[in-house]
């Protein structure tokens, strides 16, 4: 089974519609925030399948607060490549529809059919529990439930049972249950059903088991004694050798090495102030060479002072003499551009004159196309104001005749269902005998529908009333009257008399309104804005004609006089002028000529600009140089100058001279403490000290413990231990042979046991093979080597695992919850493999299953399911979608799909 989709409407949180489209055939997972819409989505789908669309049950449903709601729900599905769809609305409209390709169920037969083939049933009345849910209950887990197995499977178990193929019932009557309940008996009385001693079997355990705890207290008592008379002697003997104190001489030694630790650490206070005078010198001497270093730098920059001051002279002899080059430049460049703007002056007119001539051709036309259009326009708008005036005298309502149209079918369904709906009353009378059937009297055979009440007199016994349909028929009759009286009043208002002539009226005035149409479209395309807007055109390009025709005969014929240059009072002779205007101008030719001879004289004047520009820098160079090399001359040849560089050379040599004898002082301090080793004194000082403290705490509590141990001594000596453990050890040994002799009995009965209970176990798992198989593909994906057995209810009973010591064998119950959760994802899985080998549909869904496992467990369960998902459609819902980012899966936000 694959879901397709799913559609949900007024229900709970979605009371807009809301719709998923293309589900894949594996697993989809759908995320979001606690509160998103998951649980709805599933009670969506729980309540498609398991509520009754007529029950009440699915209150719930409705979004809060909106009891008028009707909720809904759509889902399309396909099975052995058939398309099915559910429809189902609640509490409101009831109502449910079911398609399985080309046929149809609608109401209790489509529920009746999807609870057969899905595997559950319905309730006989109020809302649908779990015990009623069969597989769809055992393959869809509810949040938190993950780990409850007993219940589904038992409400599923007769459609598992079936898909195997057998009846396990038949193996729980097998004849070996008689001796197998004997034997459990017998076993009761020495183990409980866990293996665990009990009765007279566990007295006399409990009775060995505190023989022998006071038999090795005893022995402990005795072997401590022994210990002790041994101890007391040691003791004994180790005072006699403090007798001497021997932690005194190790007090000695710890005072000299402290008196030699002094000495060295005067030798390195004197070598920190040594070290303190080296560091003032060095400094001292750094600073002395950095002002050498100044000195030496000045004297370099007196010589760049120098070389700049003539190389700025050089610059300014040979810039002023390139002036006059620049400014005949400019002069030719300006002569230049006068000259091709005059030309430019002269193409414009000629072609001012030429562009009038070609407007005044154009708007002659235009004004003769225009006339035309505008007697053509002026006689189809009369034409479209006569048809309106046709069209306006015919009274029409679309609406109104839509109406009447849809009541007039309403009419004839009304009197379809009354005719069918009616009683049909038979008759077949003897002869000479008659019935009275309110005014009309029946006699001899025949029929006669009765659609209202009637009263059959019959001569000799009495009265019938007779009505016909019940309550529904009298009510078809109401709204048949209640459409007819509609139907006559938007007849009236209509002015019709019947529905045929309100037809003609609207098929007369469609004609009319086609004509109008026609005609108006004609009209527009003769003038689109209006007859108006064509005679205002018709009137201004009459205005611009004469416009043109002024602005043509103002222009100048012959280039003829002077024209002064813009910005300039110079003037141009009209010669030149005439020459230049020779023959037809090109305006576009004379405006390049123009902006190229410009750039030419732009850039002749930034040349003279950048020239004049740079000759006044480099006089200004030229002067702050010099002023620079004097100051700086002045400077490094001042007497106090020269005295302070001799004084500075004096001063270094000293400071080298007192650098050398101190390092060569710190030089042999550092030999004198380091052949001292003063880390070493100092372990030496807590060596001894610690080794004195030690031996006089050692000598103290030795004197101490031989006290005690000397008083244990008297007190344990009075007790007779070795009497006692004799008599206790007679009687360990009895409670030792009649614990070995329940035990063997024990074991025996054990042993019958677990053959008897493997036999009848391998003749239900040939039954459950099957079953199991799928169980261990799944388990050995989580779990390799491992088993998962299961009883004769095929539910989990314990998990077999591999240990350091075997087999461990752990009851299903016993796990934790997150192990339980595990098991039961991974045994309904298999539910749904031996359902669909079964050939019954199977469709999986998980409300946040599995947030009870680890990282690794969750990696295991996740191979699980993408491998379930080859085989079945998984919806997994989540509030966690980070722990589900690697299951390879479309993710569908809940948050994007109620905003969508």
């Amino acid at each position: 089974m694959r879901l397709l989709r799913l559609r949900v409407e007024q229900l709970r949180r979605f009371r807009e519609p809301v719709e998923i489209r293309d589900l894949e055939p594996g697993i989809n997972l759908f995320a979001g925030p606690n509160e998103s819409g998951k649980s709805t989505l599933v009670r969506a789908i729980r309540a498609a399948f398991f509520e009754r669309f007529k029950s009440n049950g699915a209150a719930d449903l409705q979004p809060w607060g909106d009891t008028s709601a009707a909720p809904s729900v759509e889902l399309e599905f396909e099975w052995q490549g058939v398309h099915w769809k559910l429809s189902k609305r609640f509490l409101k409209q009831k109502r449910c529809d079911l398609e399985i390709g080309a046929r149809r169920f609608n109401g209790d037969e489509a529920e009746e059919k999807l609870a057969e083939w899905l595997g559950y049933q319905f309730p006989g009345k109020g809302p649908s529990k779990a015990p009623h849910w069969g597989v769809p209950g055992l393959l869809w887990i509810e949040q938190g439930e993950g780990q409850e197995l007993r219940g589904p499977v038992a409400y599923a178990g007769n459609y598992l049972k079936s898909a195997l193929g057998e009846h396990l019932s038949d193996i729980a009557s097998s004849a070996g249950d008689a001796l197998i309940a004997r034997v459990e008996t017998e076993r009761a009385r020495l183990l409980t059903s866990t293996g665990r001693p009990t009765g007279e079997y566990a007295e006399v355990l409990r009775q060995h088991e505190d023989v022998g705890a006071r038999l090795a207290e005893l022995d402990r008592d005795i072997a401590a004694y022994r210990q002790q008379v041994d101890r007391l002697a040691e003791l004994r003997r180790l005072q006699a050798e403090d007798e001497g104190r021997p932690w005194e001489a190790y007090r000695r030694q710890a005072v000299d090495a402290q008196a030699r630790l002094a000495e060295v650490q005067g030798w390195r206070q004197a070598r920190a102030r040594e070290a303190q005078d080296l560091e003032h010198c060095v400094a001292s001497l750094q600073h002395g060479r950095d002002q050498q270093a100044a000195h030496a730098r000045q004297h370099q920059e007196l010589e760049q002072r120098a070389r700049d001051r003539d190389a700025t002279r050089l610059q300014v002899t040979e810039l002023q003499a390139d002036r006059p080059r620049i400014d005949a430049q400019v002069e030719r460049a300006q002569a230049a551009y006068r000259m091709a703007e005059a030309r430019l002056t002269m193409a414009r007119q000629q072609a001012k004159r030429a562009m009038l001539a070609a407007d005044l051709r154009r708007l002659t036309a235009e004004r003769t196309r225009l006339a035309a259009d505008l007697e053509q326009a002026q006689t189809l708008q009369t034409r479209v104001q006569a048809l309106r005036a046709r069209l306006q005298g015919i009274r029409l309502d679309e609406a109104a005749l839509k109406q009447l149209r849809s009541l007039d079918r309403t009419l004839a369904e009304l009197d379809a269902v009354r005719q069918s709906a009616a009683t049909r009353l038979a008759y077949d009378l003897l002869p000479r005998q008659h019935v009275q059937a309110g005014d009309e009297s029946l006699s001899g055979r025949g029929e006669r529908l009765l659609l209202e009440p009637v009263a059959l007199d019959v001569p000799g016994i009495g009265r019938l009333h007779i009505r016909p349909g019940g309550e529904d028929l009298a009510d078809l009759a109401r709204r048949r009257q209640e459409t007819r009286a509609r139907f006559d009043a938007l007849l009236a208002g209509l002015g019709a008399a019947d529905l045929r002539q309100a037809e003609d009226r609207v098929e007369q005035a469609r004609t009319l309104r086609q004509e109008i149409e026609l005609h108006e479209s004609r009209l527009g395309g003769l003038a689109p804005q209006g007859v108006d807007a064509v005679s205002n055109r018709l009137a201004l390009v009459e205005q611009e004609l004469r416009t043109r025709s002024e602005s043509l005969a103002a222009l100048p014929r012959d280039p003829a006089g002077t024209v002064p240059e813009a910005g300039t009072a110079q003037i141009i002779p009209a010669q030149a002028i005439t020459e230049a205007a020779a023959g037809p101008l090109d305006e576009a030719q004379a405006e390049r000529e123009l902006a190229a001879v410009r750039e030419r004289l732009q850039a002749a004047e930034r040349q003279a600009a950048r020239h004049a520009q740079t000759l006044s820098l480099a006089e200004q160079a030229g002067r702050t140089a010099a002023a620079e090399w004097q100051r700086l001359r002045d400077a490094v040849q001042a007497p106090e100058r020269q005295r302070q560089e001799r004084e500075l050379i004096a001063r270094l040599a000293a400071l080298q001279t007192r650098e050398l004898a101190v390092r060569q002082l710190l030089d042999a301090l550092d030999a004198r403490i380091a052949e001292a080793r003063p880390e070493i004194l100092e372990q030496d000082v807590q060596r001894f000290a610690r080794t004195a403290a030690q031996m006089e705490q050692a000598a103290k509590e030795r004197r101490e413990e031989a006290i005690r141990v000397q008083s244990g001594l008297e007190a344990l000596g009075a007790h007779g231990l070795e009497e006692q453990r004799a008599d206790l050890a007679r009687e360990a040994e009895f409670i030792a042979r009649r614990r070995d002799e329940l035990q063997r009995r024990a074991e025996a009965l054990d042993l019958l046991l677990e053959l008897l209970r493997t036999g009848r176990q391998a003749l239900t798992r040939r039954i459950q093979a099957p079953l199991q198989r799928h169980l261990n593909h799944y388990l050995h994906l989580l779990f390799p080597q491992a088993r998962l057995d299961v009883d004769g209810d095929l539910l989990p009973e314990r998990l077999v695992r591999t240990g350091a010591d075997g087999a461990v064998h752990e009851a299903v119950d016993a796990l934790s919850f997150g192990a339980r959760e595990q098991m039961g994802l991974i045994s309904r899985l298999a539910y749904a493999d031996l359902l669909r080998e079964a050939g019954r549909p199977t469709l999986i869904i998980l409300d946040d299953a599995l947030v009870h496992s680890d990282h690794a467990r969750l990696d295991g369960m996740k191979r699980i399911l993408f491998d379930a998902a080859q085989r079945h459609q998984v919806l997994l819902f989540t509030c966690h979608p980070d722990r589900w980012r690697d299951l390879g899966a479309r993710v569908v936000e809940m948050g994007m799909l109620g905003a969508a």
